[in-house]
């Protein structure tokens, strides 16, 4: 069993520094105050915000600043680069057509990382 996952959850990277906190746009306002999630809802700077620094030698701007630091890792801003829906979802509870987001589910960056949702937000509507 899992929970279902709405705005203002928790989200952290693999490879960030911080956490961050998963916007969803007010169109899916189902059920609960809050909106809640689906998997389509994973787009970087509307639906991820960045999380600090980012630290994988996979993301040009890290690689960049290490190689100008003479070979020295630096970190650089995050700017997360979303590959695809969050996986798996929950098909069985659709929200505007689309399958919802479950606090089992992750969602992954270019650079490497896999962001996973620490906590799902402010509601308890637990689905199977």
């Amino acid at each position: 069993m899992s929970m279902c996952v709405c705005g203002g959850a928790s989200l952290q990277c693999s490879f960030g520094t911080a956490p961050s906190n998963l916007m969803v746009l007010p169109a899916n306002r189902v059920v609960s105050k809050m909106p809640l999630a689906t998997i389509t809802d994973n787009v970087p700077l509307v639906n991820i915000l960045p999380f600090g620094i980012c630290r994988s030698m996979s993301n040009p701007t890290v690689a960049s600043a290490t190689a100008s630091a003479l070979g020295v890792f630096t970190p650089m801003p995050c700017i997360p680069e979303i590959v695809g829906p969050w996986i798996p979802g929950n098909h069985k509870v659709l929200i505007g057509g689309y399958p919802s987001l479950n606090d089992k589910s992750t969602l992954m960056c270019s650079w490497g990382g896999i962001i996973t949702v620490q906590w799902p937000g402010g509601n308890n509507i637990i689905i199977q």
